[in-house]
């Protein structure tokens, strides 16, 4: 008899493995406000972009996700957006808790902003790239299922010039308003595509509201896509409705914290954005004016301010053909399936 149940109990195991093969899955790690968004392809690889705050909350955090989580037990590729502490804060620590192959960022530059120091220049990785408009991640490629590709569109204020696939966006571009010129490292976040098969996401770091025009006015650089991470945590100074109204994306996801982001402007956008079907977000947003500027409740993965705070994080799943996706909330028992959008 327990032969027989140990057999049924591996052969369950193995379905539960079978199921989850050739999946394609990000997560989005709770760093208080920071940005920590982690990506392990169906060949196993792990891209992280970003490492929220220093000190060994974030670092800490990252590790559980990575290891516990993901089965993880390097990181391969670490993508650090911009030099603002709660996005390159946690990477010196990190590499020490787990290994960390290729670092892509900005490198040294002209009259940057903000210098992170030696500590992150200095610590332990394979090797570093200082990535380029049109750069590609070169990522391993799992038999039978569909390509995956990281491509950088954007990098210290430059972008990707426009393909003749590329079209002009002059009926939306016509809406553009800007706004005061941002001086910070902000406007010089890396940009990235993601994509999986069909399965298209969209992370713009923390680039701000006039940069994030040019990519998509006078063309659309990035086209349409499935996932939005809402930019800069849900600031004003960023998420342009230009750039909404252009990508129409189906799902919003933002790496807010309990008084960061959220904020009204921002919320009105992604409401007034007709392709958008939900929301979700890192956190509840506790200031005053969360009676109105948070999504519902069951799509919040963290409902405590910081001090009781558990760090929860939230789960994207592309199918193993990257036909369909589901998002998970799993402190909440929230999972939403979408279609995704058909190659255009």
């Amino acid at each position: 008899m327990r032969t027989l149940t140990l057999l049924i109990l591996c052969a369950l195991a193995n379905l539960c493995a079978a199921a989850g093969e050739g999946q394609f899955r990000i997560y989005w790690i709770d760093v208080e406000g920071g940005a920590a968004t982690l990506m392990v392809t169906p060949a196993g690889e792990s891209i992280l972009v970003d490492t929220g705050n220093p000190g060994v909350r974030d670092a800490n955090r990252i590790v559980r996700v990575a290891t516990q989580e993901a089965n993880l037990r390097k990181i391969d590729h670490l993508i650090t957006t911009h030099y603002h502490r709660d996005h390159f804060g946690g990477a010196a620590l990190l590499s020490t808790l787990l290994p960390v192959g290729t670092v892509y960022d900005n490198g040294e530059f002209e009259n940057m902003p903000d210098n992170p120091g030696k500590e992150y220049f200095g610590f332990a990785c394979d090797r570093r790239v200082v990535l380029q408009p049109n750069d590609e991640l070169q990522l391993k490629q799992h038999s039978g299922s569909p390509a995956v590709a990281i491509r950088c569109l954007g990098a210290r204020q430059q972008f990707v010039s426009p393909g003749a696939s590329d079209p002009r966006n002059t009926n939306v571009c016509a809406e553009c308003v800007e706004k005061d010129r941002d001086g910070s490292d902000n406007a010089n976040s890396i940009v990235t595509l993601i994509s999986f098969g069909n399965f298209r996401f969209f992370d713009g770091g923390d680039l701000t509201w006039n940069q994030e025009m040019k990519l998509v006015c006078p063309n659309n650089l990035i086209g349409q896509v499935d996932v939005y991470q809402v930019t800069h945590h849900g600031l004003d100074s960023s998420n342009n409705p230009v750039v909404l109204k252009t990508i129409q994306p189906t799902v919003a996801i933002m790496n807010n914290g309990e008084t960061k982001g959220c904020l009204p402007e921002v919320f009105a956008n992604l409401r007034g954005t007709a392709s958008i079907k939900h929301i979700y977000q890192m956190h509840k947003n506790l200031r005053p004016d969360g009676e109105v500027n948070n999504t519902d409740d069951h799509l919040i993965a963290n409902h405590e301010g910081a001090k009781e705070c558990k760090g929860e994080f939230i789960l994207l799943t592309v199918a193993a053909d990257s036909s369909s996706y589901s998002v998970s909330v799993p402190s909440q028992g929230t999972t939403n399936s979408y279609d995704t959008r058909p190659k255009s």
